[in-house]
């Protein structure tokens, strides 16, 4: 029976969604305008001939109508589309849960205020709960500007620093030898329990190492506390029926270990890569493997990188070749996105877009999947390929791949 590899390119749309005037986002396109930062910074196109045999430039240019500067050719061997997203927020949980089928529908609560975040109500519940005296930040802020903002003084006063942003998410960064990592988990353990009451979608440990200002850094120990989804995911019902569901990065954090069999870390992109190639090469049939690429979101998109996004993902384009070299012919290869982040965009948060839809196996051919009305199509393809029980939501494109796993 067939494996599944789905990779998630995480922030990385392709164009404005059909409600992106909502959220202010009308002329976001993650790909697009950081081809053209790209050309522009260079003199340079983007050179990405792998992912555009896969057919994600053609996918990119149907979604926004949009020429961009590229080498590459035509799609020649892939299935290639892009999916809107229905679910209210353009958050991580709500893309990877969709993309599970299972859409967020209703409203997250959020953090709206810039600066003194935290309603005090929530701030005495969680120094009393956690026994400390406070905490530094309060605030919406980058992660790696308020560490080298407050870094120095968390290490002087033993306060952790909490901040938010336009996410429903509440962040704590602490010093993994000062703080401690496990009491910086324990720490975001305690709020979890208490912002169960509010809404909050997340609380992400985010612990950093350094000695001052000049050279703190994030480590890769982050992890998620997410609340569960609010229905079983195709990971659930895969789980349930006796498959196999490894997480590779914080796949498991975002779906709160629910229907997950088998956990890896890996740091950076290349390592998160080099682990799903190490599962195709090793792990048994009727299996889903599952990955999150963090760090073009997170080191590129958040941070307003688009040369930094456009080297990274030429460096993933060339890593295909191996990836397909471990697969079987049995496999089939998903390649998606959860929002947005486009690196040239206003502010540091995602972006409402389209996200490409893009499978290959070894003997499809150049096929188009056109315009997906929910990220749930994925996951009601991958119930199909399994046999499972139909999602409540989402259209499968199985036998537009044909693919027989």
């Amino acid at each position: 029976m067939a494996r599944v590899i789905i990779m998630v390119i995480d922030g990385f749309g392709v164009g404005q969604a059909p409600d992106a005037k909502e959220f202010g986002d009308i002329g976001a396109n993650t790909f697009a305008n950081l081809s053209d930062a790209y050309f522009k910074g260079t003199g340079q196109k983007i050179n990405l001939p792998n992912l555009s045999a896969l057919g994600l430039v053609k996918a990119c240019q149907q979604a926004s109508n949009r020429q961009f500067p590229f080498q590459g050719g035509e799609p020649i061997k892939g299935g290639y589309g892009y999916a809107a997203q229905i679910s209210t927020g353009k958050d991580t949980p709500s893309g990877h849960w969709e993309m599970a089928g299972v859409p967020v529908l209703f409203d997250w609560t959020y953090f709206k205020d810039r600066e003194k975040s935290f309603p005090k109500e929530l701030i005495d519940k969680i120094n009393k709960a956690t026994g400390f005296d406070g905490f530094l930040g309060n605030c919406h802020a980058s992660g790696t500007t308020i560490i080298s903002q407050l870094g120095e003084q968390h290490i002087k006063t033993g306060l952790p620093i909490c901040y938010t942003s336009a996410d429903s998410v509440f962040q704590i960064a602490a010093h993994e030898e000062h703080f401690g990592l496990d009491n910086l988990y324990k720490y975001c353990q305690t709020v979890r329990d208490i912002l169960d009451d509010y809404n909050i979608g997340r609380v992400i440990a985010r612990p950093f190492i350094g000695s001052n200002a000049d050279d703190f850094e994030r480590t890769g120990n982050r992890r998620d506390y997410s609340v569960l989804p609010p229905a079983p995911t195709v990971l659930d019902k895969h789980f349930n029926a006796g498959g196999t569901v490894i997480s590779v990065g914080k796949i498991a954090d975002i779906f709160a270990h629910q229907g997950i069999s088998e956990k890896t870390k890996a740091t950076g992109i290349d390592a998160l890569v080099d682990a799903t190639i190490d599962h195709i090469k090793t792990s048994a049939d009727n299996t889903i493997i599952f990955t999150n690429l963090v760090n073009f979101d997170q080191d590129y998109g958040h941070r307003r990188d688009p040369v930094g996004f456009a080297k990274a993902l030429e460096g993933f384009d060339q890593r295909l070749i191996q990836i397909y070299e471990a697969m079987k012919d049995d496999d089939l290869l998903l390649l998606t996105a959860d929002h947005g982040c486009d690196p040239t965009w206003p502010g540091n948060d995602h972006t409402r877009e389209y996200v490409p839809v893009i499978a290959y196996h070894h003997n499809i051919g150049s096929i188009s999947l056109g315009e997906r009305p929910t990220f749930a199509d994925l996951g009601q393809t991958v119930a199909d390929i399994f046999d499972l029980e139909e999602m409540n939501y989402g259209t499968s494109f199985l036998k537009e791949l044909s693919f027989i796993g």
